[in-house]
C-alpha cells in the first residue's frame, strides 16, 4: 500500500492500482489519520477537523461511515 500526500491525496494498492477514496470529506478523514502517525485520533477530533466549528447533527454517524468506507477501500481482504 502506498499513500501519496504531496499534491492530491492518493492511495495505490500493492499491485499499483489506484484506490478510490471517495469525496473530499472522506479524504480529509484519511489525511487526518495519516498525519497522526499511528496514534489514536478521537471521533471528536475527526469531526472538528472535517467540519470545523459547525458540525451537523449527523456528524458522528457520517464520520463513522467515512471510516467504514475507507476500511473497505484500503483493507479489501479484511473480514
Amino acid at each position: 500500500m502506498e499513500f501519496r500526500v504531496l499534491g492530491p491525496l492518493e492511495v495505490y494498492d500493492d499491485n499499483g492500482a489506484r484506490v478510490e477514496l471517495g469525496g473530499p470529506r472522506q479524504r480529509a478523514v484519511l489525511a487526518r489519520l495519516l498525519v497522526s502517525h499511528g496514534t489514536v485520533v478521537s471521533t471528536q477530533t475527526l469531526i472538528e477537523d472535517v467540519y470545523g466549528g459547525a458540525p451537523p447533527v449527523t456528524a458522528l454517524a457520517t464520520v463513522q461511515s467515512y471510516v467504514s468506507h475507507l476500511r473497505r477501500a484500503i483493507e479489501r481482504d479484511r473480514p
